[in-house]
């Protein structure tokens, strides 16, 4: 209200026109928040250029499974949960898996009474994690941002979490996502957070009965939480809340993964604490940087509409090129959490090709290193890292920064759509992606040529509206020749290539 005291005219005038400036702009900045529902988050969500430019990231998975016998039979990633026994409706191979790890950690550490999940933790030191040198090997090898796993289904955090199971309050007695976020910042790298805590009340389902109650460890597997209903109590989808709010509170990450499921309201989509978590995440940045969004939400689950979010196509694929910028996450260890016999059925050059593909479709490459028990990256996962340095150190120029271009490329070899099911198939010298940046189109061939390279889509008269100037070969000197006509546009193979499975030829346009 004006005060009253003041009569002169102009200065009414003035008043009543800052009042209602000001009430203006907080109507704008309500406008601009972002609501808790999926149509809200899909007309306001942008993903960032560090983002869609970056194309290249490193996930890290440490923690308690970390530190248990690098000789153990596999567990899938699941030893806190296997080693209990089977869940209902496992089968088969699940099912065999399980009775073999459950009769092995007997065998090994004594009655389930006895050892339980809880006194693995002890054992957990991270003798040798440097949180420095980790991520200035991840910036060397070219990746541009880190996503350490916040907590894990176990329901043990990596952080000075307000929850007492927590690193810094045992086993190790460190904060490694403060670790990890000074190292990232220090090394001009991007950070994220990965939290996986949603499920876990059914991950621990058949811990139950060994549990007592008014003793720490009921706290530790979800004893007040129902193993198979939980996702319909109120008290689990807030303490879920507020664990991750402490993340992004006190850590304030870059990029935020979910990597289970999270609170829905009576089983609906379109409201609960999940998209608050969601909404209030955007909206935090989103006040920070003066409206501009420069976070990440990342999600395996969500509606059909994937524009509300970043879409983690975890061990899968596109098919086509997404409209919407998403995330590729595979495994290089096999086992997701380190295992001395695990193994990556991947080659070396199906995954660089694999990583191509999708950056041809609009996708971003995160690749999980499981740390061994002391902290440290096995040198079989290393091949795989120094193969993604050669990709990026030869043909960086094709990858970072780049865009989809009109279509993906051709070739015999289709990758499946969804999650789950990636491809592990060879490629061929036929299988050409694109990309493109500044006005000039790139493109991979995801098999080194052993004769001269047919690109059909680049014919005379197709797809490429624009006139070619000059072929060069990324990485290389050597003088490129070429022939258009309207059935393609040959290039002949070169005599020398880059030392790697790939190789790429920019096409300077008029």
């Amino acid at each position: 209200m004006i005060n009253k005291n003041y009569t002169n005219p102009l200065i009414i005038l003035f008043l009543s026109t800052l009042l209602a400036f000001g009430q203006k702009k907080q109507n704008e900045i309500k406008k601009d928040k972002i609501a808790a529902n999926w149509e809200s988050m899909t007309d306001n969500y942008h993903v960032p250029e560090w983002f869609q430019d970056g194309k290249f990231g490193v996930w890290f998975h440490y923690g308690i499974p970390s530190s248990i016998d690098e000789n153990r039979p596999n567990d899938g990633s699941h030893y806190g949960r296997r080693m209990y026994g089977a869940i209902d409706g496992e089968k088969e191979g699940q099912l065999k898996m399980t009775e073999t790890l459950t009769e092995w950690h007997v065998k090994e550490y004594g009655e389930l009474s006895e050892f339980g999940y809880e006194d693995f933790i002890p054992k957990f030191k991270a003798e040798n994690f440097d949180a420095n040198k980790l991520t200035a090997y991840i910036k060397s090898i070219g990746a541009k941002f880190i996503m350490p796993v916040g907590t894990h289904h176990d329901n043990f955090d990596m952080y000075d979490s307000f929850f007492e199971w927590n690193s810094v309050k045992m086993g190790p007695k460190r904060d490694f996502l403060k670790e990890w976020k000074l190292a990232a910042e220090k090394h001009d790298l991007k950070f994220g957070v990965s939290t996986h805590l949603y499920w876990s009340p059914r991950f621990f389902a058949t811990a139950r009965k060994y549990q007592k109650k008014g003793t720490p460890e009921w706290d530790f597997f979800n004893m007040d939480y129902h193993p198979k209903e939980f996702a319909k109590q109120d008290s689990w989808n807030q303490f879920w809340y507020q664990r991750c709010w402490d993340i992004i509170q006190k850590y304030d990450p870059d990029m935020f993964n979910i990597d289970s499921s999270y609170p829905k309201e009576k089983g609906k989509d379109e409201s609960g604490l999940g998209l608050e978590l969601f909404a209030n995440f955007i909206n935090k940045n989103l006040e920070k940087n003066s409206g501009k969004q420069d976070v990440v939400l990342s999600l395996k689950v969500g509606p059909t509409n994937k524009a509300a979010f970043t879409y983690n196509l975890e061990r899968g694929g596109a098919a086509t090129i997404k409209p919407n910028p998403w995330m590729w996450a595979t495994d290089l260890s096999g086992n997701w959490f380190y295992r001395k016999n695990a193994i990556n059925r991947m080659t070396v050059p199906v995954m660089i090709a694999n990583g191509v593909d999708a950056i041809s479709k609009n996708g971003v490459v995160m690749l999980n290193v499981a740390l061994t028990s002391d902290g440290v990256i096995p040198e079989k996962q290393k091949k795989y890292l120094s193969a993604f340095k050669d990709l990026f150190d030869v043909n960086g120029e094709g990858l970072y920064g780049t865009r989809p271009w009109k279509i993906y490329g051709e070739g015999p070899l289709k990758i499946k759509e969804g999650r789950q099911g990636e491809n592990h198939k060879e490629f061929s010298q036929k299988d050409i992606r694109f990309t493109t940046k500044d006005g000039n189109l790139y493109a991979f061939v995801l098999a080194t040529p052993t004769e001269d390279i047919i690109i059909k889509t680049l014919k005379k008269g197709g797809k490429l509206d624009k006139q070619i100037k000059k072929i060069s070969l990324l990485g290389s000197n050597e003088t490129i020749y070429w022939e258009q006509n309207t059935n393609e546009l040959k290039i002949t193979c070169p005599k020398q290539m880059p030392n790697q499975p790939i190789i790429a030829f920019k096409l300077l346009l008029k």
